[in-house]
Order: C-alpha cells, then sequence, then structure tokens
C-alpha cells in the first residue's frame, strides 16, 4: 500500500510539473492596457479614474488585475503630491523678504455725498504675502480731488496687519492703520490693534473671517488737539466668488469707544476682464458717532476703478 501511494504521489508530482504556472489575474487585453497607460501618462486623476472604471465594466474577468493598478497609480499620486508639498514648504522657508508676495493696483473715479459731493480719482495697492505660518498683508488707498484749484478731497489710509496661523482655523494679527482726511476733521489717526481672528469659511470660492480685540487710537485734529483712547475693534472680511469672473467682497470694521466710535462698510462687486484685468465698484459708508465740529456723521463713497492682479 506504501509503494502504491508513493507511486500515485509521484505520478501527481509530475503532472503538476508539466503544467505552466497560472498567473495570479487574467492578462489585460493589449488594448485596454495601452488605453489605461495612455491614461496614466497624461497624470490627470478625473480621467484614469474613468478609464479604470470603463475597464472594469467591460473587462470584469480581469477586475484584479486594474485594482492593482489603480492602488499604484493612488500611491504614486500621493507621493507626488507629498513631494510637490515638501518643494513648496522648502521654497516658502527660503525665501527672502522680498519674495512671494502678491496682490493688485486700483486705480479709477470716485464719487461721494456728505462731507463732499463730487467726483475725483482714486488709487489703491494691496500685498499679500503668505507663509507656513505667517501672514502679511499692506494696504494703501488715496482718494483727492481739486476743483477750480481748490482741494476738495484729500483722503490716505495705509495698514500692515500680520498674523499667525495657531491652527487651520484660529490666528492672532497686529495692526497697525494710519488714516488722515481733512474734510473729515483730522490732520492724522492712528490706530494699534492686536487680538484673535478665526477663519469660519475657507473654501476655493468663498472665504469668510473675523476677528476681535482692543485697539489703540489717536486722533489729530486740523483746528488744533488731539485725542487718545482706549477702543475695542471687531472685523469681518467677506470674499464669494459667485461665478467664474464674478466676486462679491465685503469688508466691515467698528472701533467702539466712548465718545466717538467709527464703523465702516465697504461692499465691492468684481468682474473679471482677462489677463489679469478686473473691473470693481464699491459703495463705502464711514459712520462717526462724535465726529468734529463742521463735519457730518455719515460720509459715503462709490469708487469705479479698473484692478490688475499679480
Amino acid at each position: 500500500m506504501t509503494k502504491h501511494y508513493i507511486r500515485h504521489a509521484s505520478l501527481i508530482s509530475a503532472v503538476a510539473l508539466a503544467l505552466p504556472a497560472s498567473p495570479a489575474f487574467a492578462e489585460l487585453p493589449e488594448p485596454v492596457r495601452a488605453m489605461i497607460d495612455a491614461a496614466i501618462a497624461t497624470g490627470d486623476a478625473g480621467k484614469v479614474t474613468t478609464v479604470l472604471d470603463l475597464a472594469r465594466t467591460t473587462n470584469p474577468d480581469d477586475a484584479a488585475e486594474i485594482d492593482a493598478i489603480a492602488s499604484d497609480f493612488s500611491k504614486q499620486q500621493a507621493a507626488k503630491a507629498a513631494e510637490a508639498a515638501a518643494a513648496e514648504e522648502e521654497a516658502i522657508r527660503s525665501a527672502g523678504l522680498f519674495d512671494n508676495w502678491s496682490g493688485q493696483g486700483q486705480l479709477g473715479a470716485l464719487r461721494s455725498t456728505g462731507n463732499t459731493s463730487n467726483t475725483g480719482l482714486t488709487a489703491g495697492l494691496e500685498l499679500n504675502r503668505t507663509g507656513i505660518k505667517w501672514r502679511h498683508k499692506l494696504n494703501a488707498l488715496a482718494d483727492f480731488q481739486r476743483t477750480n484749484g481748490v482741494t476738495t478731497r484729500e483722503q490716505f489710509l495705509a495698514a500692515y496687519e500680520p498674523n499667525y496661523q495657531l491652527n487651520d482655523r484660529v490666528f492672532v494679527y497686529a495692526l497697525g492703520q494710519y488714516e488722515r482726511d481733512r474734510f473729515q476733521g483730522f490732520s492724522s489717526r492712528i490706530v494699534a490693534s492686536g487680538g484673535v481672528g478665526y477663519r469660519v469659511i475657507e473654501e476655493d470660492d468663498m472665504q469668510l473671517s473675523v476677528k476681535a480685540g482692543p485697539a489703540y487710537r489717536k486722533t489729530s485734529f486740523i483746528n488744533g488737539g488731539s485725542d487718545s483712547s482706549i477702543a475695542g475693534l471687531a472685523a469681518m472680511d467677506f470674499d464669494w466668488q459667485i461665478a467664474e469672473n464674478i466676486k462679491i467682497t465685503q469688508d466691515a470694521s467698528a472701533f467702539i469707544q466712548s465718545g466717538n466710535s467709527t464703523y465702516i462698510s465697504t461692499t465691492g462687486l468684481e468682474a473679471g476682464l482677462g489677463s489679469g484685468l478686473s473691473a470693481r465698484i464699491a459703495y463705502a459708508v464711514e459712520h462717526d458717532t462724535d465726529p468734529p465740529p463742521g463735519a457730518v456723521k455719515t460720509d459715503t463713497l462709490t469708487r469705479f476703478t479698473l484692478i490688475y492682479g499679480f
């Protein structure tokens, strides 16, 4: 019996050795393989996913091989993304003081009501720099009008705001701001503030952030004298890209203090014109609860500008 068992096992082994090795999964037809390779060569993940889904539908027996290809592609994409992110972070860390700035400049006309009622010119510049944790924002805006050789409007604002990201949503900020507006009754108004902010919405097409903190304001009046006070600052910044070339913006701030509190709201609508150029209309309202003598409480300003982004 033992000899018979040995002879039977030997026969099975011989047959097994004579048979070709079975593949782990069936071979994909060459046209299907070529189609998948062509999609992968584009590097377009959406296109690759579509082609792989189609290949599974038309070649259900080759699903295991297709899944393996999909897994390999996902790993390659993840590795490339990690490599790109690391390279970008290194570029940011090694950037000089004047590198990685972006922004926009604007130039246009204005119409005002309130302390003045006329038309004039407006110009502005906004610069932004985003780092690993730090974000910097520089903003300057000037309005100027002369009528019959007499200056009827002269308003200037410059502000610098750095903020530091504590996490994806929360940040701390500092603000230094200078204003001049003789027709609102002050030759200079200096603001220093610091506090905490929160990014309520952070999407590709919509951003909303709010911030609040104490502020120090010093106002020098045209007629002489000055006033220094501690205020509370609350502000919001909202941007909404409602269409490819249409954007709505809303900025608002409030300096609340004993005496003269200031509330500012600016609503804007931008339309892209191509090649980095866009047109913008903005309506600004500034309300002072206790302005200097001779100045009205509410000042409005409508700006029509062309904006160039860089």
